[in-house]
């Protein structure tokens, strides 16, 4: 694992998240143990992603009194999912954040040049207007990310994060090069890139683990 992050880079360091991971690894988790556990990360993750959301307040009547009381500041936030991967982790992300809007862009990964290539993007009106969580569970060569991020930015959005799993020196170094004003959360850091763009040691393909395919 790297042990100095580029800034606006940060990896989570608990517990839960090291044990779950460990599960997606294993080549004996089945893919709907896989999803469960994507889901669960998210959850966790998401935790910490929101943690400098805006707040307002509002007057309620508690059982015992008036008061100001805290809530998320709107417009709500978009969770904007790379799919395929991504929509494992959007259902996590949507638990804990059931209010927020929901944006979607299809991205595939050409296998023998490893260039990201957009087939769908769809997201509400307003997006622009709104913070951006984009959420993929591998963050590898970067590619999908990178041009996830600068369609988001040809959209008008200005207040982004990114919220991996798994991430390799490479792709975050990648990632920071083409956007250092978006800040990168993840669950872990591995050793390195294969010759086919996987991360090591990793836990494969995201994807096809979650979906079965």
């Amino acid at each position: 694992m790297a042990n100095e992050l580029p800034d606006g880079v940060r990896a989570i360091a608990h517990p839960l998240i090291r044990h779950k991971i460990t599960q997606l690894r294993a080549t004996d988790t089945k893919p709907i143990v896989f999803r469960a556990v994507v889901r669960e990360l998210a959850r966790l993750m998401m935790y910490e992603a929101t943690r400098g959301l805006a707040e307002t307040t509002r007057r309620i009547e508690t059982p015992l009194t008036a008061m100001d009381a805290p809530v998320l500041e709107k417009p709500y936030p978009v969770l904007v999912s790379i799919m395929r991967a991504g929509n494992a982790m959007l259902d996590g992300a949507l638990d804990v954040l059931p209010m927020a809007g929901v944006a979607h862009i299809g991205i595939y990964r050409d296998h023998d040049t490893l260039e990201a290539h957009e087939y769908y993007f769809n997201g509400p009106p307003d997006i622009a207007e709104r913070h951006n969580i984009v959420v993929d569970p591998m963050l590898a060569t970067a590619n999908s990310s990178v041009a996830a991020l600068a369609r988001l930015k040809t959209k008008g959005v200005t207040s982004l994060q990114l919220v991996s799993i798994l991430a390799a020196p490479e792709g975050i170094a990648a990632f920071s090069v083409a956007h250092p004003d978006v800040p990168v959360l993840v669950g872990a850091v591995d050793e390195h890139l294969d010759e086919k763009g996987y991360i090591v040691p990793g836990l494969g393909d995201a994807g096809d683990r979650s979906f079965a395919t």
